[in-house]
């Protein structure tokens, strides 16, 4: 009888998981209903009826796209597979962003890699303008083996970077010491592929291998939870919603094992002081 309880527990777990996966999948949008191609001409495709995006590099241009809508607050999910192989010298973009000179931005940059090498994750955010606040991470896995979900949560007291679901950097509304933070204007999400060998592997040392071109970053699974801007953004819920559960734990062992660069800590840069958000532990 024990023996059939636990049967009947293990099945229902198994069909919950699939139901879960279904759910995600189908409520994944399709990229020609959500994203414009903005430039790159054919170096940009939208395949599988939308399902699938990629984005391309060669010698003479990179590629890029934006979405439709633009949001205030809210948590984006995208799936990328980055350049296998040789990548040095390529930098794929993955980014929100507001126009106009004081924009504000909540960056992914991932900074491409001699074969074998790992890729770098940049992450950055500018608030009115105002940016530098670079942390940089080695991944715990080959982002160009497989596809995997980089997620942004943006709401007015916190951004969250996520990596699978873990949480990589956060950074709270610290407006409260002076700190300025993205709140008041709308964001569009961008996505490109460029060339970036004066600076993006070892400084610019390592120089792009055009004979590996076309370098290709591929995408799926695109989901916005999010405010739609101008026409939900009075009543939608991110507004007056809490954070989701940030898993602290997580976020240690990332920041432990796997950050390589971290503003708060580069004397070299702020030889007078660290900006006044680099005393909250956690950013």
């Amino acid at each position: 009888m024990a023996s059939l309880s636990r049967f009947i527990v293990v099945m229902c777990l198994a069909i919950s998981i699939l139901l879960a996966s279904s759910m995600m999948v189908s409520s994944a949008a399709k990229f020609n209903q959500e994203l414009d191609i903005t430039w790159g001409n054919d170096r940009a495709k939208i395949l599988n009826d939308g399902a699938l995006l990629t984005l391309s590099l060669d010698k003479v241009s990179g590629s890029g796209f934006q979405s439709k809508n633009q949001y205030l607050f809210g948590k984006i999910d995208m799936q990328l597979k980055l350049v296998p192989g040789n990548s040095a010298g390529t930098v794929t973009a993955y980014y929100l962003f507001s126009q106009g000179s004081a924009h504000d931005e909540i960056d992914f940059e991932f900074l491409g890699n001699l074969s074998g090498d790992p890729y770098t994750l940049h992450t950055n955010l500018y608030s009115h303008g105002k940016g530098e606040r670079e942390q940089q991470f080695r991944l715990w896995f080959d982002p160009a083996a497989d596809f995997h979900t980089y997620s942004i949560l943006w709401n007015p007291k916190i951004i969250v970077f996520f990596v699978d679901g873990t949480p990589v950097r956060e950074f709270k509304n610290m407006e409260s010491i002076g700190v300025p933070y993205p709140k008041n204007q709308p964001m569009r999400l961008y996505s490109s592929i460029w060339n970036a060998d004066d600076w993006a592997t070892r400084g610019g040392l390592i120089k792009t291998d055009w004979t590996q071109a076309p370098f290709t970053t591929s995408y799926a699974n695109f989901k916005a939870d999010a405010c739609v801007w101008p026409s939900g953004a009075t009543s939608c819920g991110w507004l007056s919603r809490e954070s989701d559960a940030i898993n602290l734990e997580r976020l240690k062992w990332v920041q432990k094992n796997f950050m390589i660069y971290n503003y708060c800590t580069d004397t070299k840069r702020f030889p007078h002081g660290f900006p006044p958000e680099c005393k909250v532990t956690a950013i």
